[in-house]
């Protein structure tokens, strides 16, 4: 996800899209521990995409 389409959400849309991420990231992780995942870029890509959601979450909720 970009920012700009982040920014356009609202705060508990962005609580619970990052519910989502985690639990994806989560099994990402369970898939390459077993070596069944085969692009381990994913990973890095959703630790990117978590770390964006709750800095814009921690915007919105001080500003």
């Amino acid at each position: 996800m970009l920012s700009k389409e982040i920014r356009d959400l609202s705060i508990d849309e962005l609580i619970s899209q990052e519910k989502d991420l985690k639990e994806e990231l989560f099994n990402l992780k369970f898939q390459h521990s077993l070596g069944q995942l085969e692009n381990t870029a994913k990973i890095r890509d959703m630790k990117r995409t978590i770390a964006r959601i709750k800095t814009i979450l921690t915007e919105k909720k001080n500003g």
